[in-house]
C-alpha cells in the first residue's frame, strides 16, 4: 500500500504539471493572438499550436460558407487561448508513477500468492481475499492496457491507484480474516474458473469507470470552451477529447461484459452442481444479474439508441456502482447461500 501511495502521489504531481502546462500554453496563445512579443524559443511551439487550432477549425467548418468558417476559426482560436487541448511532453513524475505501480504490482502479486500458499488454495474464498485478488487484477488490467492501447492512458494512474488504495485499505481494516478451510460448496474447480473470470471482469469495469469519470470532466470543459466561456486551466487540456475517452470506455466495457456474461453462466452451472438448481433468486445471484442488465443496457443504448456523451458515461458509472454494492453491501448485510464474507 505504501508503494501504491507513492505511485498515487507521483501521478497526482503529473496531473498538477499538466495543469501548469495547459495554463502556460493558453497564456502564450493569448499573447500571440493579442500581438504581444514572445521569446524566440517559444514562437515555434506557439505557431504549431495555432496551426493545429486553425486546422481543427477548418475541418469543423466543412460545407459552410467562407464567412462562417472564418468565424469558427476565430472562435476556436479564442477557445484555445482559454484552455483547449495542448501538447504535453514527457514527465518524470509520470515515469515514476508507472515504475512505482509496477513495483507495487509485483509486491501485491507476491502477497496474494503467499496468501494462497498459506491457505493451500486459490486466494479468493472470502471478502478479504477477493479484495486482495480483485485489486491486483485491476492493476494488472491497467498495466496491460498501457502496453496495448494506441492512446497514452497513463493519466488514469491517479484514478486507478487511488481506487486500489481505498479498496485495499478498507479490506485490510474491515475485512481481514485468518486463513480458514473452505466451506463444502466452495470445494470445486468452479471456484477457480467462476471467481477468477468475475474478478477479471471487475478489472475492466473499473478501468471503464475511470475513463467515464474523466470523460464527464472533459465533456463539461469542452462545452464551456464551445460556448466561449472562461475555462479554468487544468490537466484536462492535455488529455484526449471526450469522444475518444467515451470510445475507449465502451471498448473496455465490452470486454468486461463478455467476461461477466461467462461469470453469470458459470455461476449457474456451479449452483446446479452444488445445490441442485441453476437459479434460486439468492441475493447474490440477483445482484449478479442486475449488474449484467445494467451493462447490457449501457451497450444496447449506446450502440442502437444513440446514447452518447454524458448519458453513456453515467450508465458506465452506475454499472460500476452496482459492482461495488454487490461486493460490499450484499456480502455484509444480506444473508443467503453466497454469504462467504468470512466476517
Amino acid at each position: 500500500m505504501a508503494v501504491y501511495a507513492i505511485a498515487f502521489i507521483a501521478f497526482s504531481i503529473d496531473l498538477a504539471k499538466r495543469g501548469a502546462a495547459a495554463a502556460k500554453a493558453a497564456d502564450e496563445l493569448r499573447l500571440a493572438h493579442d500581438g504581444a512579443e514572445l521569446p524566440a524559443a517559444e514562437r515555434e511551439r506557439v505557431g504549431v499550436l495555432q496551426a493545429a487550432a486553425t486546422a481543427k477549425a477548418s475541418a469543423g467548418a466543412g460545407g459552410t460558407g467562407a464567412g462562417e468558417a472564418s468565424g469558427r476559426a476565430s472562435r476556436w482560436r479564442s477557445a484555445t487561448a482559454d484552455g483547449a487541448s495542448v501538447a504535453y511532453g514527457r514527465s518524470p513524475a509520470l515515469r515514476v508513477g508507472v515504475a512505482m505501480t509496477v513495483l507495487a504490482w509485483l509486491l501485491h502479486l507476491t502477497a496474494t500468492l503467499l496468501r494462497g500458499f498459506a491457505a493451500g488454495r486459490v486466494p479468493w474464498a472470502n471478502m478479504y481475499e477477493f479484495a486482495l485478488t480483485g485489486t491486483l487484477i485491476i492493476t494488472t488490467v491497467f498495466l496491460v492496457v498501457l502496453v496495448v492501447a494506441k492512446h497514452d492512458l497513463r493519466f488514469l494512474g491517479t484514478f486507478v491507484t487511488g481506487l486500489v488504495l481505498v479498496l485495499l485499505g478498507v479490506a485490510t481494516v474491515n475485512f481481514y480474516v485468518s486463513v480458514v478451510p473452505l466451506p463444502p460448496a466452495l470445494q470445486s474447480a468452479w471456484l477457480v474458473i467462476h471467481v477468477f473470470v468475475a474478478t477479471t471482469s471487475v478489472g475492466f469495469f473499473a478501468l471503464s469507470f475511470a475513463l467515464s469519470v474523466v470523460q464527464l470532466m472533459q465533456s463539461r470543459r469542452e462545452s464551456l470552451v464551445a460556448s466561449a466561456k472562461a475555462v479554468k486551466k487544468s490537466f484536462l487540456a492535455t488529455l484526449p477529447d471526450s469522444t475518444t475517452l467515451e470510445n475507449l470506455a465502451y471498448r473496455v466495457t465490452i470486454v468486461g461484459f463478455i467476461l461477466w456474461t461467462f461469470t453469470l453462466m458459470a455461476g449457474s452451472i456451479w449452483a446446479e452442481a452444488a445445490w441442485g438448481r441453476y437459479w434460486g433468486w439468492d441475493t447474490k445471484e440477483v445482484w449478479t444479474f442486475i449488474i449484467w442488465v445494467v451493462y447490457a443496457g449501457y451497450i444496447h443504448a449506446r450502440a442502437t439508441r444513440g446514447w452518447r456523451g454524458s448519458r453513456s458515461a453515467w450508465l458506465a458509472i452506475i454499472g460500476f456502482s452496482t459492482v461495488l454494492f454487490n461486493f460490499t453491501v450484499v456480502n455484509l448485510f444480506f444473508k443467503g447461500l453466497h454469504a462467504y464474507s468470512g466476517l
